[in-house]
């Protein structure tokens, strides 16, 4: 029988970027040497950071350490040696960096756990050059990263009820940072106006990040009509885009300021500007009741 272990591990997923276009380009053999020299240089990197390679995961592998200042700095010195051994004509590949801490559970070498799978997710989140971290990650990066750390959004994330808000690392060196810091301005944060008779809401990054609308009183904007079901539509904000998304059997009209209208049916729609949303009815109809928008 394996043994088992729990400990408070900052778990990281890095994943290799541009592999598939790499073995379309050279072919599988040469292709190979070069994604084995990426994980090669990842698992030394690693190493000299005091962590521990725990596998390969695909195209990536998934690295532990005991802290997570030293998680980041490792994910630091990953991305600059990836970008290096490109100019230097090596693999043409780049990586994306998931990190969150939490306690974990090994056994038979491997380690499992909520923070396991939160890393794993939190890195799908991130493009190639980034370095994704969840808020546990950031409240304990040390003050030598914190300044290099930015809010960078909220999602939703399977497994969680509600959206979590994750942080970026800028990884650049401090010259590159100051040169060049307003490249990197807070993330707008998006608001929608929404008024549906005298109830006012406000759909932003720094509430609600999704309206439910229909029959039903647990909505947030409940009409009272026959036609509109009992969950109709939601409002969802998607980084810095509100999306209206249709559940609804007799569709969901939406009129916006072109004096344009459509109906959507199981189908989505990003909100622009201002507008009118009525559910189970035309806009204009003597019985619907209508919702009026603005994005801002």
């Amino acid at each position: 029988m394996m043994s088992e272990s729990s400990q408070s591990l900052a778990v990281l997923f890095v994943d290799i970027s541009g592999s598939t276009e790499l073995y379309a380009e050279l072919g599988d053999e040469q292709a190979l040497a070069r994604v084995n020299r990426c994980f090669a240089l990842l698992h030394s990197i690693t190493e000299d950071f005091g962590g521990r390679l725990v596998k390969t995961t695909g195209d990536g592998v998934m690295c532990a350490f005991a802290e997570c200042a030293i998680a980041l700095r490792a994910a630091q010195v990953m991305q600059e040696r990836v970008v290096q051994q490109r100019e230097l004509g090596g693999p043409a590949l780049g990586i994306h960096v998931g990190c969150h801490v939490g306690p974990t559970i090994e056994s038979g070498g491997d380690l499992y756990g909520d923070a396991v799978n939160l890393a794993a997710r939190i890195a799908g989140i991130a493009k190639a050059g980034q370095i994704i971290m969840t808020d546990e990650v950031a409240a304990l990066a040390g003050a030598t990263l914190r300044d290099r750390i930015r809010s960078f959004d909220r999602v939703a994330v399977k497994g969680k009820r509600e959206p979590i808000r994750i942080h970026e690392l800028m990884w650049q060196n401090a010259e590159d940072l100051t040169m060049r810091g307003t490249d990197f301005p807070e993330p707008r944060v998006p608001r929608l106006h929404l008024v549906c008779g005298s109830r006012e809401l406000w759909l932003d990054g720094g509430g609600w990040r999704r309206l439910s609308l229909g029959r039903d009183v647990a909505c947030d904007i409940a009409i009272g009509d026959r036609k509109a079901s009992r969950l109709h539509a939601t409002i969802e904000c998607r980084r810095d885009k509100f999306v209206l998304v249709d559940h609804s059997s007799n569709g969901t009209h939406v009129k916006g300021a072109d004096g344009n209208e459509v109906t959507l049916r199981r189908e989505e729609l990003m909100l622009r500007g201002r507008g009118r949303v009525a559910l189970g009815h035309r806009t204009g109809d003597p019985e619907a009741t209508v919702i009026e928008y603005a994005c801002e």
